[in-house]
This record gives structure tokens, C-alpha cells and sequence, in this order.
């Protein structure tokens, strides 16, 4: 009777789910072609000149990590990739002031309030779990289902030391959720959708979004998650919305890691 009720239940949210993802779709699709002014100033042929040369590097990092990828992930590896994002964040903004941006106006940083970009991120990442589950499931049927944990998610759950878990949950609830999505969301998904439109800016960056985590059983779901939190930036209009969705999935992740016993494997 439980498993009745759960399989229910499940089929509901995910029904729900997709019912909001779809109007998401719809409302964006629907008043898209209706921006009639703007932003004063937006996005031009530098700006895509320095996104080329972001994804030609995240290109490359692609490449070598496929070619390297036979260590495991260590402390020092989550230090490099700490220092490296970070760099690149701070050239980003720099570059972003030079050329005279209104970050704010922008990024949508005071669009919404502090209250509603909680609520917003969190309900849209509930209805965004049973599309990323449906994604994860279908890799597991195919790649088997311990195959889907990338080299993070083993280095937490093996970590032996309070010092390596607490680095872990500073950059996956913290630092990651910004940086990246001020790279993916607000800068390489900006330039192309100024470009080529919502739809290859949403497909493009969600490629790119599960190609940088270098793993491949991953990366049906991550493409999934990525394209909602596209859907939840481009129809919110604030980054912070799809910063709250992807640091709340970064800590529910951590969680059930700590505690298994929450939830059945």
C-alpha cells in the first residue's frame, strides 16, 4: 500500500513538474517577442569575443580532463578549481566594469527581493527534481546505478576529515552555485541568447553546463538541471534566482550524502 501511495505520489510531481516547466515555456515564448526596450546597454561583439574564448578554454579543459581523467579527485584538485574559478569570475567582473555594465540592471541582482528569490528557487527546484530524476534514472538503467556519483560526491562520502567536508560544502553550497552561474547563466548564456535566441542559448549552455563536470553518466541530468535553472533565470529575470535553485540542490545533495539513512538509495 505504501509503495502504491509513493509511486502515486511521484507520478503526481512529476506531472506537476512538467506542468510548470511548460508554462514556464509558454510565458517566456509568449512575451519574449514583446521586449520593446532594452537594457541601455547589452551585450555586443567584445562580450562575444570573450565568450568564444571562455568555451574554447572550457573546450580545452574538456579535452584534457578526458585524456587525464585516470586519478581520482583529491584537496588539492578542489583548491586548483577553486583558485581557477575564481580568477576567472574576478576577470569576468573586471572586464564586465571596463566595458561599463550595469551588473545590477543586468543581472537582475535587485529585481526581485531577497523573500521572493527564496521561494521562487525553491519551488521551482522541487518541480525541477522528478525531470532530473527521470533523466538520472534512464542513465542508470543504462550505465547501472552506482554510475551516476561523479568524483565530488565520492570524495565527500569517503572523506574521513571535518576539514575536507566543510572545504566540500563551502564550494558546492557557496562559491560554486555563484560562479557558476554568473559564467553560465548570465555571461555565456547572455551573449548567445543576444545572439542566436533563447532556445540555442538554453541548448548550448546546458551542454556546456554537464560537459564541465566530466562525467558522463552525469550528464543527461545535469543537462536537465541546467536547462531549468536557464528557464528559471531567463523567466525571472534576477540570477539569483537560479543561484538559490542551484545552491539548494548542492545542500540537499550534501545532506542525503551525510545521512543515507533519509532516503533509500
Amino acid at each position: 500500500m505504501a509503495s502504491l501511495i509513493w509511486s502515486l505520489a511521484t507520478i503526481v510531481w512529476f506531472v506537476l513538474g512538467l506542468y510548470v516547466y511548460v508554462a514556464l515555456v509558454r510565458q517566456i515564448s509568449v512575451r519574449t517577442p514583446a521586449v520593446a526596450d532594452p537594457p541601455a546597454k547589452t551585450f555586443g561583439i567584445p562580450e562575444a569575443i570573450g565568450a568564444a574564448l571562455l568555451m574554447s578554454l572550457l573546450l580545452v579543459g574538456l579535452i584534457n580532463g578526458g585524456a587525464s581523467n585516470t586519478t581520482e579527485l583529491n584537496t588539492q584538485d578542489l583548491i586548483n578549481n577553486f583558485i581557477l574559478t575564481a580568477v576567472v569570475v574576478l576577470v569576468l567582473g573586471a572586464f564586465l566594469a571596463f566595458r561599463g555594465f550595469n551588473l545590477d540592471a543586468l543581472a537582475g541582482l535587485s529585481k526581485v527581493s531577497i523573500v521572493r528569490v527564496a521561494a521562487i528557487g525553491a519551488i521551482l527546484l522541487l518541480m525541477a527534481y522528478p525531470l532530473v530524476f527521470l533523466a538520472e534514472t534512464i542513465v542508470q538503467r543504462i550505465f547501472g546505478e552506482a554510475s551516476t556519483r561523479q568524483d565530488v560526491v565520492e570524495l565527500f562520502s569517503g572523506s574521513r576529515t571535518i576539514q575536507q567536508r566543510t572545504m566540500i560544502i563551502l564550494l558546492a553550497v557557496g562559491v560554486a552555485p555563484i560562479a557558476e552561474e554568473l559564467v553560465f547563466r548570465f555571461f555565456l548564456y547572455g551573449v548567445i541568447r543576444r545572439y542566436f535566441g533563447v532556445v540555442v542559448g538554453l541548448l548550448v549552455n546546458a551542454i556546456l553546463f554537464a560537459a564541465v563536470h566530466h562525467h558522463l553518466p552525469s550528464f543527461a541530468p545535469l543537462f536537465v538541471l541546467g536547462s531549468c535553472f536557464t528557464l528559471a533565470y531567463e523567466w525571472s529575470g534576477s540570477i539569483l534566482v537560479p543561484m538559490t535553485m542551484h545552491s539548494l540542490f548542492n545542500s540537499v545533495t550534501l545532506v542525503l550524502l551525510a545521512f543515507p539513512g533519509l532516503v533509500q538509495q
